[in-house]
C-alpha cells in the first residue's frame, strides 16, 4: 500500500497523552486514526486542525475504534467537520466508531449526519484508493 504517515501525540497539562492522531495518505484518500479522549478543548481544536489541513483529499476517514470518550465538545467538532467537508466537496466518513462515541453521537441526535462505513465498505475504498493511487505513481 502506498502512503505517507504522520504521528502527532497531544499532551495535557499534566503531561498525559490526551489525543493522538496518525494520519495515512493514499492517494485522495485520508484516513486520520485517533486514539484516546477528545474531552478537552485541546483535543477538538488538534482534531480541527489534522482535517481542515487536509484541503487535498476528496475522501477524509476518522478511525475512532481507539477513542475512549468523546465530550460534547468533541461530538460539535465532529459535526463541524462534517459541515466543513461538505463545503469543501470532501466526503468525511467515521469509521469504527467505539460505543462509547457512538453513545455520544445519538445523546446528541448527530449520529444520522454521519455516514459510517462497514468494514467491507471500507476495504473496498482502501483497495481502490491504493490501485488509483498506484496507477497515478
Amino acid at each position: 500500500m502506498h502512503q505517507f504517515r504522520q504521528k502527532d501525540a497531544g499532551q495535557n497539562q499534566v503531561g498525559g497523552v490526551v489525543l493522538n492522531v496518525m494520519v495515512d495518505n493514499i492517494g485522495e484518500l485520508t484516513v486520520i486514526e485517533c486514539e484516546g479522549k477528545i474531552v478537552q478543548s485541546d483535543s477538538a481544536y488538534k482534531l480541527r486542525e489534522t482535517v481542515t489541513s487536509l484541503t487535498n483529499a476528496r475522501i477524509v476517514v476518522l478511525e475512532l475504534s481507539e477513542v475512549s470518550a468523546i465530550g460534547g465538545g468533541g461530538v460539535g467538532m465532529l459535526v463541524f467537520l462534517q459541515r466543513w467537508a461538505r463545503e469543501n466537496n470532501i466526503r468525511f466518513l467515521l469509521f469504527n466508531p467505539s460505543e462509547s462515541v457512538r453513545s455520544a453521537l445519538k445523546r446528541a441526535r448527530s449520529i444520522a449526519e454521519f455516514y459510517i462505513p462497514s468494514f467491507e465498505e471500507m476495504m473496498a475504498l482502501l483497495a481502490y484508493a491504493d490501485s488509483r493511487h498506484a496507477l497515478a505513481a
